[in-house]
């Protein structure tokens, strides 16, 4: 979790920014970091804080971000400065950020790299769908945009809850979710797609794998025998034709094999809520037939 210190939280933001007063923060790695005012030139370095940073109403303030960042189409505008593969740190350097807002699992060889360059890096990492609210509050809290990133947030966690109304006590239904084709990958309980599943009324095969995102056997997945396949990997990936080869698997004989579009499912933006809802229609179908 991420939390404001007694500081941050007894100070309105609009005062603390106007008298100096230092806003004092720790990320989800436990780690403190201390601005000396709201953000005004943020640099993000995956797609979905992005798209976090633009509910929130702060894309203003974005002067950099990572390959891939292609959500709401205005970002195009903005400089790219490389992705997990890799970062240009002196262009991302040139742009001058006073924060850089990082993802957890996804970042972890530049984080290191970037404080080291004394740059100030707010880690985040969304775990459960309920930590797409929080971290909307905190950005806006951070870029001095509370009342856009709290009218966001509002808004999530009135929609995820009646989602969640209208699927509590449905049968429960075994599910592979497939995140990578060659080779077989996953997720396990700790993922925030496996939270997904869950609020469907989904189980997870694979939620005791020791790693957030498993590589799997054919053999591991023919022994769970999913009734239903949900697949985040692009149709033009040929991950398709991947289920010829499991005839008599659950899933694949009763053709419950579904897709949602990767943007959606592994976005942890307000966007995700479109694929808890694609998720939970396709599991109710499968209840169906």
């Amino acid at each position: 979790m991420l939390f404001l210190s007694p500081l941050f939280s007894y100070v309105p933001i609009s005062i603390a920014a106007s008298a100096g007063v230092p806003l004092r923060l720790i990320d989800d790695r436990g780690h403190s970091i201390q601005l000396e005012r709201p953000a005004r030139r943020i640099i993000s370095l995956s797609p979905s804080i992005t798209e976090l940073v633009y509910a929130a109403g702060a894309g203003d303030k974005l002067v950099g971000v990572s390959s891939q960042s292609d959500y709401p189409a205005s970002v195009r505008a903005i400089p790219e400065i490389g992705g997990v593969s890799g970062l240009d740190l002196e262009k991302l350097i040139m742009l001058r950020p006073d924060l850089v807002i990082a993802w957890g699992s996804g970042n972890a060889v530049d984080i290191d790299r970037l404080e080291k360059l004394g740059l100030p890096v707010f880690v985040t990492e969304a775990a459960r769908l309920e930590d797409i609210p929080r971290l909307l509050r905190l950005i806006g809290q951070v870029a001095a945009t509370p009342i856009e990133a709290e009218s966001a947030a509002l808004s999530f966690e009135t929609e995820l809850r009646m989602i969640k109304q209208s699927n509590a006590g449905r049968q429960r239904i075994s599910v592979f979710l497939l995140i990578w084709s060659q080779p077989l990958m996953t997720v396990n309980g700790d993922h925030i797609i496996s939270d997904i599943i869950n609020v469907c009324g989904g189980i997870n095969i694979f939620a005791t794998a020791s790693t957030l995102a498993p590589m799997i056997s054919a053999e591991n997945l023919l022994q769970a025998d999913p009734q239903v396949i949900i697949s985040g990997v692009l149709p033009e990936s040929g991950a398709g034709a991947l289920w010829q080869r499991f005839p008599q698997m659950r899933a694949v004989r009763n053709k419950h094999l579904f897709f949602v579009h990767p943007d959606l499912l592994h976005r942890q933006t307000p966007r995700m809520l479109q694929a808890v809802k694609a998720v939970c229609m396709y599991l109710d179908q499968a209840r169906l037939e």
